[in-house]
This record gives C-alpha cells, sequence and structure tokens, in this order.
C-alpha cells in the first residue's frame, strides 16, 4: 500500500517540478522581453535626442547663415565706393566690335563621296570559259554602276558645297558690312567727343558707360535721364537711387530652441538711416567716378548730377521723382579726391559743396541743380526729340531701354553684366502677390524670324535660374514652332511690333527702322550647312528661305489627301492657292507639297515669312482618297498629330489635331493664323464634311465645276 502511495506523491511531485519550471521559463522570457523593452526605449530615446540636437544644429546654422547675409549686405554697402572705384574704366573700344567671324565649316560636306575599288568587283566563281566571261561582265557592269552612282553623288556634293559657300560668303559679307558699319559710328561718335560739339553722341557714350559698369551690386536701379552743354562742356544728369529698403531692416537672426523659432533683432533705425545716407552719397560719388573714368576724350569739364528716388511723394501720395541729393563736381576738384579713403557724405557735402537729403528715410527733398530739360538742346535718355531706332541701337542701350520699359509696367529691373550672365540680359521682379516672382529677360535685336531655339533656350535658363517666368523681347517676330514650343510653360514671346506698342504706353520711344525691305539678319550665327544638304537639287537660286515642314501622322491604313488653303479669313485667295494633288505648289511657291519622310505620311513645305501679304490664314485639311477607299469614312482617322519642323528636317513641335468621326470624309486639320505682330498661331480644326473635299473648298470659295 505504502508502495502505491510513494508512485502517486512522485507522479505529483514530478508534475510540480515541470510546472515550476513551465514559471520560471516564463519569467525568464517575461524578464527577457522587459529588458528589450528598456534597451528599446533607450534607443528610441537616444535617437530622439540625436535628432533634436541635429535640428537644433540645423537650425541654428540656418540662423547663423542668414546672420551671414546680412552681414555680407551691410559690408557690400559700407564698402560699395571702394569697391567701385577699382571697377575698370569704361573705353570706347569695348563698343567695337570685331570682324572675327565663325569659320566656314561645311562638315560632311567637306568629305568627298568615296569611289568603287575596282579590285573588290573581281569576278566569282564559273568552271567554263563562258561563265567565266559572264561572271566578269556582271562584275564590270556592277562596278561601273556604282561608280556612276558615285559620281554623281559626287558631283551633287560640290554643288551643294559651292551653294553653301556662297550662302556662307553672303551671310559673312553681311555682317562684316554691318560690324563695319557699327564700328565706323563708334569712329564717328568718337570723333565727335573729341571735338565735343555733339551733344547725342555724349549722351549715348556716357549713358552707355554707367549701364556698362560692374560696380553696381545686384538690385541697384539704373535710369538716367542725361543731357550735354556742349558750350559749358557739362553733362548734365538725373540718376535713380535705390530706397531705404536697400539696408536690411534685421541686423541678426538667433534660433530659440525652447519656443522653436527664429527670433530677429531689428538693426537700430539710427544705425540704419546713417547707412542709408552714407549709400546715397556713395552712389553720387561713384555715378561721377564712372563718368569721369570713362571721360578718355575730355570731353567732360563739369558734371551735374541729381539722384532722385521712384517713389511715393509724402505730400502728394502720388508717384513721383524725388531728389534726395544733388551736386555740381568740376573735373579739377573731383580728380583731387582720394575716394576710397573718404567718408562719402563728409566728401559730398564739404568736398564738393553738394546736397544730401537730411532724412531721406522719410523721402524729404533737397533743391535739385540743373536739370537736363533746362540744357535746352532735348537730348535726354535715350537721344533727342526722334524717335530711336531700335534695330540700330547699340546693345547695351538696348537691352537697358528693355529693363527701363518692364521699370515703367511696375517692376524692378536691371541689366545684367556683359558676361557670365547666363543667358540673361535683364532680371525682372515682379511685386504682385500671386502672379508676380522672379523674371528672367533675354534681348534679341532680329531682323529676320527667331528660331525656336531661342526660345528652348530661354526655357532652360529658366529652368536653371528657378524663375517664375522667362521673357523673350525681339524686335523681329516668332515663327509658328516658337508660339508651339511656349504654349503651356511660362515663356512669354514680345514681337518687335507689340515692343513698340508697349514703349508707346508706357511713355518711351522706339521705331523699327524705316519700312524699307528685307534686310540682313542681325543675329551672329553662321548658316547651317544641314540646310545646304536638306535643298533639292532642283531649287531655284535664292529660294532656299527659311522655311518650316509640316508633317502629317495618324493611324490607321485610310488613305488621305492632305491639303493646304492660302486664305484671307474664310475665302482661299485664288484657285491656285489650293494646294493639293493636281496643284502642287501656290504660284509664288510659299506652299507646296513634299514627299513625306517617315514617321510622317504627308508633308507640306511653307515659308510663313514670305506668304503674301493679304494671307493671314494657312488652312490644313485632310479628305478621304476615293480613288482608292471610295467606300471608307475618316472614323479610321486616329491618333493625328502635326509635326513641326525647321528647314534641316528637326522636329520643333507637335500639334495634336482632331480625329475622324464615322459618315465624315473631309475635316478641317487646324489652321496657322497671323498675328497683329507679324507671328503665327495654330488654331485646333475639327470641323467635318460628309460630301468630302468638294463640300469642304466650296465652304472656302472655290467654285467646283
Amino acid at each position: 500500500m505504502s508502495r502505491r502511495s510513494n508512485g502517486l506523491v512522485g507522479v505529483w511531485a514530478e508534475a510540480q517540478r515541470q510546472q515550476q519550471r513551465q514559471l520560471e521559463a516564463r519569467a525568464r522570457q517575461q524578464r527577457e522581453y522587459e529588458r528589450q523593452q528598456r534597451a528599446y526605449q533607450r534607443e528610441v530615446a537616444r535617437s530622439h535626442r540625436e535628432q533634436q540636437q541635429a535640428y537644433r544644429q540645423q537650425r541654428e546654422a540656418e540662423a547663423r547663415r542668414r546672420t551671414e547675409e546680412l552681414d555680407a549686405q551691410v559690408a557690400a554697402l559700407q564698402g560699395l565706393l571702394a569697391a567701385g572705384c577699382r571697377a575698370p574704366a569704361f573705353r570706347a573700344a569695348s563698343l567695337t566690335r570685331s570682324e572675327r567671324l565663325e569659320p566656314f565649316a561645311p562638315g560632311v560636306l567637306a568629305q568627298p563621296v568615296p569611289m568603287p575599288d575596282p579590285a573588290h568587283y573581281q569576278a566569282q566563281g564559273g568552271w567554263t570559259a563562258g561563265r567565266r566571261a559572264q561572271a566578269q561582265a556582271e562584275a564590270r557592269a556592277r562596278f561601273e554602276q556604282d561608280w556612276q552612282a558615285a559620281q554623281a553623288a559626287e558631283a551633287q556634293r560640290q554643288r551643294q558645297l559651292a551653294q553653301y559657300q556662297r550662302q556662307y560668303q553672303q551671310w559673312a559679307d553681311g555682317q562684316r558690312a554691318e560690324i563695319r558699319r557699327h564700328n565706323a559710328g563708334v569712329a564717328e561718335m568718337t570723333t565727335a567727343l573729341r571735338a565735343g560739339s555733339d551733344p547725342e553722341a555724349a549722351v549715348a557714350y556716357f549713358s552707355a558707360a554707367l549701364y556698362a559698369s560692374a560696380a553696381w551690386p545686384e538690385g541697384f536701379p539704373r535710369q538716367v535721364s542725361a543731357a550735354y552743354d556742349a558750350a559749358a562742356r557739362e553733362l548734365v544728369l538725373d540718376w535713380e537711387l535705390p530706397r531705404f529698403d536697400v539696408v536690411p531692416e534685421t541686423k541678426s537672426v538667433r534660433y530659440l530652441y525652447n519656443a522653436d523659432q527664429d527670433k530677429e533683432t531689428a538693426r537700430p533705425v539710427t544705425q540704419r538711416r546713417a547707412l542709408y545716407r552714407d549709400v546715397l552719397a556713395s552712389c553720387v560719388l561713384l555715378v561721377l567716378h564712372d563718368l569721369f573714368a570713362a571721360d578718355e576724350f575730355g570731353a567732360l569739364e563739369t558734371v551735374t548730377l541729381n539722384g532722385f528716388v521712384d517713389d511715393h511723394d509724402p505730400a502728394t501720395g502720388r508717384r513721383a521723382q524725388i531728389v534726395l541729393a544733388s551736386v555740381m563736381a568740376p573735373r579739377a576738384v573731383f580728380t583731387g579726391l582720394n575716394l576710397e579713403q573718404v567718408s562719402a557724405v563728409d566728401c559730398l557735402l564739404d568736398g564738393l559743396r553738394g546736397q544730401l537729403s537730411a532724412k531721406p528715410d522719410q523721402r524729404t527733398a533737397v533743391r535739385p541743380g540743373r536739370r537736363p530739360a533746362d540744357v535746352g538742346n532735348g537730348v535726354v535718355t535715350h537721344g533727342g526729340d526722334e524717335e530711336p531706332d531700335l534695330l540700330e541701337m547699340d546693345p547695351v542701350a538696348f537691352e537697358a531701354l528693355v529693363a527701363e520699359l518692364f521699370q515703367a509696367m511696375g517692376m524692378q529691373a536691371v541689366t545684367t553684366q556683359r558676361s557670365n550672365d547666363g543667358g540673361v540680359d535683364v532680371d525682372a521682379l515682379d511685386p504682385a502677390p500671386i502672379r508676380g516672382g522672379k523674371i528672367v529677360v533675354q534681348v534679341k535685336r532680329y531682323r529676320n524670324t527667331v528660331p525656336p531655339t531661342a526660345v528652348r533656350d530661354l526655357y532652360g535658363t529658366v529652368q536653371h535660374a528657378g524663375a517664375n517666368k522667362g521673357v523673350l523681347v525681339t524686335t523681329s517676330k516668332f515663327g509658328p514652332g516658337s508660339h508651339t514650343f511656349a504654349n503651356g510653360k511660362p515663356l512669354e514671346l514680345v514681337s518687335g511690333s507689340e515692343l513698340v506698342d508697349l514703349l508707346h504706353r508706357h511713355g518711351l520711344r522706339g521705331r523699327l527702322g524705316t519700312g524699307g525691305g528685307r534686310a540682313v539678319p542681325a543675329q551672329r550665327t553662321a548658316p547651317d550647312p544641314r540646310q545646304a544638304l536638306a535643298t533639292a537639287p532642283d531649287t531655284p537660286p535664292g529660294d532656299a528661305d527659311d522655311h518650316s515642314v509640316l508633317g502629317m501622322g495618324w493611324s490607321g491604313t485610310v488613305a488621305l489627301d492632305v491639303c493646304a488653303l492660302v486664305c484671307h479669313g474664310n475665302r482661299v485667295l485664288s484657285d491656285d492657292h489650293f494646294v493639293f494633288y493636281n496643284n502642287p505648289r501656290t504660284p509664288d511657291g510659299t506652299v507646296r507639297a513634299l514627299p513625306p519622310a517617315a514617321p510622317d505620311k504627308a508633308a507640306i513645305r511653307v515659308s510663313f515669312d514670305a506668304l503674301p501679304a493679304e494671307a493671314d490664314r494657312l488652312v490644313l485639311v485632310a479628305a478621304i482618297d476615293p480613288a482608292v477607299n471610295p467606300e471608307a469614312d475618316l472614323s479610321g482617322f486616329t491618333d493625328a498629330r502635326i509635326r513641326l519642323l525647321d528647314a534641316s528636317r528637326t522636329e520643333q513641335g507637335r500639334l495634336d489635331v482632331s480625329d475622324g468621326r464615322p459618315g465624315e470624309t473631309a475635316l478641317v486639320l487646324g489652321s496657322f493664323r497671323r498675328r497683329a505682330g507679324g507671328d503665327w498661331d495654330f488654331v485646333l480644326g475639327g470641323k467635318g464634311y460628309r460630301g468630302g473635299l468638294e463640300e469642304l473648298v466650296q465652304d472656302y470659295g472655290i467654285e467646283v465645276a
């Protein structure tokens, strides 16, 4: 009995031991889990501290960077006069242009066509004498055929090379003639400056000296009105000065860790006022320095300068030019000054006996000295009473005029330096809160149509500069390829006629030539040898103009005729101005059908600039070819598009057009329409016709017998 009891007790004891081991195991697991949790929490806390530390260091570094930028701005303002005096003086030689042009580079046209080698045409095979003779005759025939083809290709290359040489020589002669005219004008101006008898030459030269100066910090205004008194050898000018906000209102920035925000320390008002007066005095002295330094002809005995700000008059609340500084500086007195060592305010007031507003931050004006309008010869700003010809203006003055236009439109605008400008001629800032922002402006003084590549380059500059918009201003006009590329992008194209209109609307002056014939292009880019390659052998001399090719493509197997109508409004100019399979070109050749090249299924060549003056519309249409698909309709006309190609068949853009619809056999794809400034825009079509091409052309005034 006791043995059985001992056995039961043993089983119970073993069970208790097993249960105890399980409890101990769970306890160990719980302790390990708690240890891992504590380690994880410590790691999270450490990572959080590191993140907080990194965040704090980042914010503190950003605050230091902002403070350093503010210190650098103030240092630049304090050293404005000294730095400006170290800049190189302007010289008339910088206005002359070199006659060195792009060399003649025919590219592939310079490589002769290789002639076939007779050694590569040996007879192959033949077991009998007759078969060997036949093989030799076949080899000679192949050689002669290939030799004749190579000779024809070489003759074609030589014709194209000669054509390109003539084209290049014509371009080079035109460029050199323009450069020589420009340099002759510069020489004439320098002669007049030495004589001191031409007020307009003096104003043009010294205005260019101020505009070309590299001494002015970015954001400083450069607006000048000037006149020259030849009898007194005195230049009288009004020069725009920076406003009070040029001095930073903030002195330093410090990051507050507990509040997680930046704290800006304001610059003391007395310090801002003192620095602003010093900046104004430095600007006046720097203008005088630039003018006297540029006077290599002895044309200036005295300079009378009135410095103004373009701001709201506190007395009237209206926008006005408020004169804050005025001085009459004789050359003998000014050249005796050591500007790098003077106190700008003391030098202006005591050394030159000039005037400077005691409270310029409050726009307290001083009595101006002699003004340009008082000189009496009427020469102010950009010349006399006659409107300047934009096509003949000096490039520096033209860029300055565009900058002045943007200023007149309520924006801040300055011209960039002549080198390292990154493709930007004028930097502008539109202060409008929503539509405004940074604007980069390129200025193209062209006579012929601006190529689409210039618009593409501007878009790249906008992206690189991080600007809100790019504006391309030209004295010429833009073709459809340019407008197609600019569509939907932050780009604005201003043609020559639109530029003249804007100038007149904002009180400025400018005209485009005298209305003569087509002139030599002003751009300095050599002709492209690809145009010689792209010109057909039967192209008449002088017919290789700046044309475009419209390549049409679509999905589906339906056979179509693509046609063009040269119209005034909704009426074709004449039956001969309807280009289709029975009339492949207009009488003047400005519109003609071309054999398509893959991936296009149809192609039309158009010389937009040479279209008749009364033509304001080029309409493109597509119609079912009844001889090939008599039962078809346009339901199979899908994924249609027009490729815009330049003369070298380089794609400039694409235009999507409407798909066809069941039951219709003709469709208006769209029309190129001439704008008021001479440019061409594309307007999508979409109107379909069930009566085919016959019904369509009747809509455009063509009588069908």
